[in-house]
């Protein structure tokens, strides 16, 4: 996460809740606490949702280390997300956010 020592105005709280932000990242984040989660699967389950939209937002959460990839060389090859240890430490927040709604 970003040091928001030179902005001093800034909220510390605001850049995680920027990176939880957006219309799918909490639900993907809420569902690879469960267990890894991959494309097709979100795509079925996240009603309303596109493939772009979805690929954004892994992208997104992933550059954000929120969450890892790792290609599966299996056939048929498939790729899952896991949360990563940063992500895994947002936990307890994220669920007490969830209590507060």
């Amino acid at each position: 996460m970003k040091n928001n020592a030179d902005e001093p105005n800034q909220c510390p709280a605001e850049s995680l809740l920027k990176q939880l932000s957006g219309k799918w990242k909490p639900q993907i984040f809420r569902m690879a606490l469960r267990e890894p989660v991959r494309f097709n699967s979100l795509l079925r389950q996240l009603e309303g949702s596109s493939k772009q939209a979805i690929a954004v937002a892994l992208k997104e959460m992933e550059e954000q280390d929120l969450l890892t990839k790792t290609v599966i060389r299996l056939k048929p090859l498939h790729i899952e997300y896991a949360l990563s240890e940063k992500g895994k430490s947002l936990v307890p927040v994220f669920m007490q956010l969830e209590q507060l709604a």
